[in-house]
C-alpha cells in the first residue's frame, strides 16, 4: 500500500499536467496460486467479471486515479508487457517512459523526475 500512496502523491502533485489511470491486470499474487499469506483472498481470475470484483478491493482504496480492468484476454499486459505491474508515461499516443517490470523494477521517483522534468521543459517554451 505504501506504492499507491506514493502514486497518490504523484497523482495529486501533477493533476494538473497528466491524467493517471490504475489498470488492475491479473493478479500477480491469487489466493489458489502463488501466494503471499498476509495478502488478499482474491483467487486467479478466470473471467472478466472475476477479474472487476478483485478490482474493486483496489477501488475501495479511494487511489486518485481512476480504476479500469484490462479484460481477461489482458490486451493491456500484452500490448505493454505489464504483468506483473509496470509504470508508463503516454504523451500523444507516444510511449515516453517505460519503466521496469514490477515488483524489482517499479520505480515510482523516476515517474516523478519525469515529469518534474517536463513541467520545466515546458516552462521554458512559454
Amino acid at each position: 500500500m505504501a506504492l499507491l500512496a506514493e502514486f497518490n502523491r504523484i497523482s495529486a502533485d501533477f493533476a494538473d499536467v497528466a491524467d493517471f489511470l490504475n489498470i488492475y491486470i491479473a493478479e500477480a499474487h491469487p489466493s489458489d496460486g502463488w501466494a503471499y499469506h498476509n495478502n488478499h483472498n482474491v483467487n486467479m481470475h478466470q473471467t472478466t467479471k472475476d477479474r472487476c470484483e478483485a478490482a474493486k478491493i483496489l477501488a475501495n482504496t479511494k487511489p486518485l486515479a481512476p480504476v479500469v480492468v484490462d479484460p481477461i484476454e489482458n490486451k493491456a499486459t500484452n500490448a505493454y508487457g505489464a504483468l506483473h505491474e509496470r509504470l508508463y508515461i503516454i504523451q500523444n499516443g507516444v510511449v515516453k517512459y517505460q519503466g521496469g517490470r514490477g515488483p524489482e523494477y517499479y520505480h515510482l521517483s523516476e515517474v516523478r523526475d519525469w515529469l518534474e522534468q517536463h513541467v520545466q521543459a515546458s516552462k521554458k517554451h512559454i
